[in-house]
């Protein structure tokens, strides 16, 4: 018997087969019918995929042959990763003084016939075989090899999605974890901005009454501006902290809620405002829903209809049904409208569409952004639909 020898490249070509992490990785069909298939073609009991590890032969798929693994030093396979993608066939393994004496041969295996092709990457190396085995002296048709070759190049293509998706996978995973700390350090920065903030514009605000006698109209002026200036950032902070806050809503349980309650909850909320006229139109009573992600999003919505109206008398109606997968909602008010070019635009982040609001207060661009964020999560998508001067509607779904 003659021992296989090592690769040439035997170092790169071991680094290369761990890179695509699929020794001792569990059975998988797509493997599975490769080898049924060669070995139909080449009318062979046996088919194997074989990848030629440092000092065993370990295989990834095998037909018609209960084999895990096997000593390098007697596998066939190991001979053929040095023909460089051409079939490497033994006809008779007892007249081949290779093989004569080879524990396979002589063996329980009894292997009388053997043909293999080794798969190999982009850089010339070979990581294993795709090999047909007989218990009798045999040999192949050249279509036969043909076939055999063009398989071993799909089990290449396999591996080589393997690879791919494992590194989609973790460059996801640091995406995802980048994400996470920044989520995390505006959570922070925010919250640590929100207390001093408070501050300054409580005091610039006590010292404004206490002083105000002895301040001329341009001090007083001053004093405003970083009144408002603090009140808006403010604003931007407390509109991050929802934004950041969004993760942990989603992660609320689902419960069992009456559409009449989620009217009476969001509509509660804006029982002081004046001349609002709130309407419900539902042809569900009941939700199965994250109900805390639901308010978020309704409180965000109608607060919007409210700040921007431009109409004595506001009116807004909220509309629920459901379809086989989602709940479907909608937030439509009788304000000035929003233009169809800023349509899209408005919900992404600190993207603003008016100046200010009726109170003359500018918006941060965070409200609808959060809304976007917390709707798709939910497995759903929003859009607004609009005309100038006859309101606005924002449409959404929440998948059941």
């Amino acid at each position: 018997m003659i021992a296989p020898k090592e690769h040439i490249k035997e170092r790169e070509r071991l680094d290369s087969l761990q890179s695509y992490s699929i020794l001792d990785s569990l059975p998988e069909s797509d493997y599975d019918n490769i080898t049924a298939i060669a070995a139909e073609i080449c009318n062979m009991p046996m088919a194997m995929i074989t990848l030629i590890d440092k000092d065993r032969q370990w295989f990834k798929s095998s037909y018609g042959i209960d084999v895990n693994e096997m000593d390098r030093q007697i596998s066939f396979c190991g001979h053929a990763i040095h023909e460089n993608g051409q079939v490497f066939m033994v006809p008779n393994t007892s007249e081949d003084e290779r093989f004569h004496d080879n524990p396979l041969v002589t063996g329980d295996t009894h292997v009388m016939f053997y043909a293999g092709v080794p798969f190999t990457t982009e850089e010339g190396l070979p990581l294993g075989t795709l090999c047909v085995v007989d218990q009798k002296p045999n040999t192949l048709t050249e279509h036969q090899q043909k076939s055999l070759q063009a398989l071993s190049k799909q089990v290449m293509n396999l591996l080589s999605l393997r690879k791919s998706k494992k590194r989609l996978e973790e460059e996801l995973q640091k995406q995802e974890e980048k994400n996470l700390d920044l989520e995390r350090f505006a959570f922070i920065a925010a919250h640590d901005l929100k207390s001093p903030l408070n501050n300054v514009s409580s005091l610039t605000s006590m010292f404004l009454d206490m002083y105000q006698s002895k301040i001329d109209d341009e001090g007083k002026q001053i004093l405003k501006m970083i009144i408002d200036s603090s009140d808006k950032l403010k604003g931007l902070i407390e509109g991050l902290l929802d934004y950041s806050r969004s993760e942990s809503i989603l992660g609320k349980n689902k419960v069992d809620v009456k559409v009449e309650s989620v009217k009476n909850t969001i509509f509660g909320l804006f029982s002081f405002e004046q001349n609002i006229d709130f309407t419900l139109k539902n042809t569900i009573t009941d939700l199965y829903i994250n109900e805390t992600a639901l308010d978020q999003i309704l409180i965000n919505l109608v607060t919007n209809a409210i700040k921007y109206s431009d109409k004595k008398q506001i009116k807004i109606e909220l509309g629920v049904s459901d379809s086989e997968t989602h709940y479907q909602f909608y937030v439509k008010d009788n304000g000035p409208g929003i233009p169809q070019e800023k349509q899209e635009q408005i919900f992404k982040i600190f993207e603003v569409n008016a100046n200010q609001d009726k109170y003359g207060i500018r918006g941060n661009g965070i409200g609808l952004a959060t809304v976007k964020k917390i709707v798709e999560k939910s497995g759903g998508n929003i859009q607004v639909s609009s005309t100038l001067g006859q309101g606005a509607t924002f449409s959404f779904s929440i998948k059941k």
